[in-house]
C-alpha cells in the first residue's frame, strides 16, 4: 500500500504541469474517444437510417441529460470528495466514499430505469417529439437505458480511479467502451440491418462491459483503495458531502435537459423537425469539444483537490491558471473551425441538403463564442472540485436558467419585428447567454480569490456529532 500513497502524494510535489499531463492526457483521450463514438453513433444513424431518425435521436439528448445528471450527483461528487480526503491522508474515509457512492449509484440507477419504462413515450413527447420522430426516439430508449445506466457506472468509478491514483487505467476503460461501440455501430446498423436500435445496443453493450471492469478495479485486493466491508455501511454525512458537492454538475444537467426540452418547442415552432435535427448536428459538435474541455478539468480535479485538502493553495492557484489557459485556447480553436467551415462539419453528419441548409447558420451563431463556454466551465469545474458547490450550481446554471431560457423566447420575436428569421433570434440567444455566464462566472472568481492565499485553510466536512464509535 505504501508505494500506492507515494503516488497520491505527488500530487502536492511533482511539477503541475507534468501533474496536468500526466492525470489530463488520460482524461482528454477518454472523453475525446467517448465524443467520438457519439458523433460516429450520429453519422452512421444520419447515413443510414434518415434526416428524422438524427432528429429523433436529438429528443433523447435531453433525456439522457438528466440521467447523466443524477450520474454526476454521486460521481462528481464522490471523486472531488475523494481527492480532498486523500490530500488530509485518511484512506480509511476514502474507502468509505467509494462504498457509499456504489450505494447512491444503484439506488438512483434502478430509480431512472424504471421512471424510464413506465412513462417512455411521456418523457418523449414532453420532450418535443412529434408523430415523425417519436417510433425513432421510442427504440433507441428502450433498449440503451440500461447501457446508460452502466454508463453511469462506469463514469463514477472512473472519476473515483482517476482520483486515488490510476488516471491511465481510467482512460483506457473508458475508451475501450467508446471503441468498441464504434466497431459495433456499423456492424448492427448496416450488416445486421438494425436501423437505430443497432447504435442502442452498441451502446448498450460497450458501457456494460465498461462498467463490469470498472468494477473489477475496485474488487482487487491490490488496488489502492477498494471495496472493504466497512465501506457499504450507509453513512449519512458521508451521502450528504458526496451530493453537496455533486448537486452542481447534477443541477446544469438537469436544467440543461429541462431548457433543451423548452428550446426544441421553440425550434419546432420556427424551423419545424429540421430545426432540432439541426441543433442536433451543432450539439454534437459542442459535445465535443465540451468533452475535451471536460476531460483537461478532470485531469485539473484531483490535483487541485488535493491540494486544496493538503493546504498547498498556492500550488492551487498554479494548477487552476494553466488549465484556464489550455481551455480558453482550445475553446477558441474549436469556435474559429465551427465559423470558417460550419457547412463542412455540418456534411459530416447528414446528406441532407435541406438539413445541412439550417445547420451551417446555427453553427456560427452557437460556435462564435465558445471561447466563453470554455470559461465557464473551467470556474465551475474548479469551484466543484474545491468543495465551493453553491458557487458552482450559480455559474452552472445561471448560463441556461437566468440567462438563456428567458431569451429564447425574447430573442425570436425581436428578430421577426426586425424581419429577420425567429429561427436564427433562437441561435442568436446561445451566443449572448455565453458572454454573459462568462462574465458572472468571472465576478464570483474574483470574490473567491482568497482561496489562493497561503494562509486559507479548507474547512473539514466531517462532523464529529454525526460519527458513532467505529467511524
Amino acid at each position: 500500500m505504501s508505494t500506492q500513497i507515494d503516488k497520491t502524494k505527488e500530487l502536492e510535489t511533482r511539477n503541475i504541469k507534468e501533474l496536468l499531463w500526466i492525470y489530463a492526457l488520460p482524461a482528454v483521450i477518454s472523453q475525446i474517444i467517448a465524443s467520438v463514438y457519439n458523433i460516429v453513433d450520429r453519422i452512421f444513424i444520419g447515413q443510414g437510417v434518415g434526416a428524422l431518425a438524427i432528429a429523433g435521436l436529438a429528443i433523447t439528448f435531453p433525456i439522457m441529460n438528466i440521467i447523466h445528471a443524477f450520474g454526476s450527483l454521486v460521481g462528481a461528487g464522490s471523486s472531488a470528495r475523494l481527492s480532498i480526503v486523500l490530500g488530509r491522508k485518511d484512506i480509511d474515509w476514502a474507502e468509505k466514499i467509494v462504498g457509499n457512492s456504489m450505494i447512491l449509484t444503484l439506488i438512483l440507477g434502478i430509480g431512472f430505469t424504471t421512471c424510464g419504462y413506465l412513462f417512455m413515450d411521456d418523457i418523449l413527447q414532453a420532450f418535443g417529439a412529434t408523430t415523425e420522430t417519436i417510433a425513432y426516439a421510442r427504440e433507441y430508449m428502450y433498449i440503451v437505458l440500461p447501457g446508460m445506466f452502466m454508463t453511469t457506472v462506469t463514469f463514477n468509478l472512473c472519476g473515483l480511479i482517476r482520483a486515488s491514483g490510476y488516471p491511465v487505467k481510467a482512460m483506457w476503460i473508458l475508451a475501450g467502451g467508446a471503441i468498441l461501440n464504434i466497431i459495433l455501430d456499423p456492424i448492427f446498423i448496416f450488416i445486421f440491418d438494425w436501423g437505430i436500435a443497432g447504435a442502442a445496443w452498441a451502446t448498450t453493450i460497450s458501457m456494460t462491459i465498461g462498467g463490469l471492469v470498472s468494477l473489477a478495479h475496485f474488487i482487487d485486493r491490490k488496488s489502492f483503495i477498494r471495496f472493504r466491508r466497512h465501506a457499504w455501511k450507509p453513512r449519512l454525512y458521508i451521502f450528504r458531502n458526496i451530493m453537496l458537492i455533486g448537486v452542481s454538475p447534477f443541477s446544469m444537467n438537469l436544467a440543461s435537459a429541462g431548457v433543451v426540452a423548452l428550446l426544441n418547442a421553440q425550434l419546432i415552432r420556427y424551423g419545424g423537425d429540421l430545426a432540432v435535427g439541426a441543433y442536433g448536428i451543432v450539439n454534437s459538435y459542442v459535445n465535443f469539444l465540451f468533452l475535451f474541455i471536460l476531460g483537461i478539468c478532470q485531469g485539473m480535479q484531483p490535483i487541485a483537490g488535493y491540494n486544496y485538502g493538503a493546504g498547498k493553495n498556492e500550488r492551487l492557484k498554479e494548477i487552476f491558471t494553466l488549465t484556464l489557459r489550455v481551455t480558453v485556447v482550445i475553446g477558441f480553436i474549436g469556435a474559429l473551425i465551427a465559423v470558417l467551415l460550419p457547412g463542412t462539419m455540418a456534411r459530416i453528419f447528414s446528406s441532407d441538403e435541406a438539413l445541412v441548409a439550417m445547420a451551417t447558420p446555427a453553427m456560427r451563431l452557437l460556435m462564435v463564442m465558445f471561447p466563453f463556454i470554455a470559461f465557464t466551465v473551467t470556474n465551475s469545474n474548479f469551484f466543484q472540485s474545491i468543495d465551493k458547490p453553491w458557487i458552482s450550481i450559480v455559474v452552472s446554471l445561471s448560463r441556461q436558467l437566468l440567462f438563456l431560457l428567458p431569451m429564447i423566447y425574447i430573442m425570436p420575436n425581436i428578430f421577426e419585428n426586425f424581419g429577420w428569421k425567429g429561427l436564427n433570434g433562437i441561435w442568436s440567444s446561445c451566443t449572448i447567454c455565453d458572454v454573459l455566464g462568462a462574465i458572472l462566472a468571472a465576478i464570483f472568481l474574483y470574490s473567491q480569490r482568497k482561496v489562493f492565499n497561503p494562509d486559507y485553510k479548507a474547512p473539514d466536512r466531517k462532523p464529529m456529532q454525526e460519527m458513532g464509535p467505529n467511524d
